[in-house]
């Protein structure tokens, strides 16, 4: 009995540490995306103005898969999919454009772009990217944003990895592309909704430009900082 109340914790203890080194330490996922989208300007973009989805132009699947640099942007980078006019897939809502949150995430701004089955949200510093595309797999897989600590001035922010599946016009985010739902974002009259796993309800309306204060990402996150310059 001794050995198994000892031994329990010692477990979770133990998966807890390869989850942490894992999600904070392994190698960080490629950078695919293309340079040109990534070091443009997307505060330059009207919002309102989208694609017509007629299946003229490219298709998902030879852009380019967009995931985040590091543990951010440093700029509001421009869309990755502004050359797609492959039409939504059956199921799908469309809910392309620019939004700010005015209940719940009050200020909080978002980037949607789709095509096809692909989607991609942009905010905050992070680039979350689903679908097919011609550099990397369907999932999303990149960081979180959110810097934890750093380590000699390196940032280490937790990886991420998610599905985007519409579901009766809804957007589910599926953690890992298989696990629970975290995420749903869904058009109700002109305002998108965002449901986040904690429970919390954010309605979006939608922007043309994108707001000067959104140019460059806040910094997000505790940084605890280990060995800094200051240390020494």
């Amino acid at each position: 009995m001794k050995k198994l109340l000892f031994g329990v914790p010692l477990l979770l203890l133990s998966l807890f540490l390869v989850a942490f080194i894992f999600v904070f330490f392994s190698a960080r996922p490629p950078l695919t995306i293309d340079a040109v989208t990534l070091a443009g300007d997307g505060s330059t973009i009207n919002y309102c103005e989208l694609n017509t989805l007629d299946g003229s132009g490219r298709v998902a699947a030879d852009i380019p898969k967009a995931n985040t640099p590091g543990c951010g942007y440093d700029h509001f980078p421009l869309p990755v999919l502004a050359e797609c006019t492959e039409p939504l897939v059956e199921g799908a809502d469309d809910i392309r454009g620019l939004w700010v949150g005015t209940e719940g995430k009050v200020g909080h701004v978002e980037r949607v772009e789709q095509c096809g089955s692909r989607t991609i949200v942009t905010s905050a510093g992070v680039i979350h990217d689903y679908g097919p595309n011609s550099t990397a797999g369907l999932n999303t897989n990149d960081t979180e944003g959110s810097v934890l600590f750093t380590v000699g001035g390196r940032e280490y922010c937790n990886r991420t990895s998610a599905s985007m599946i519409w579901n009766e016009r809804v957007l589910d985010f599926h953690v890992l592309g298989w696990g629970p739902v975290v995420v749903r974002r869904y058009m109700e009259g002109e305002q998108l909704i965002w449901e986040y796993v904690d429970g919390s309800v954010t309605r979006m309306d939608r922007l043309c430009e994108l707001p000067e204060e959104q140019k460059v990402p806040s910094p997000r996150g505790r940084r605890v900082a280990f060995f800094s310059d200051a240390d020494e």
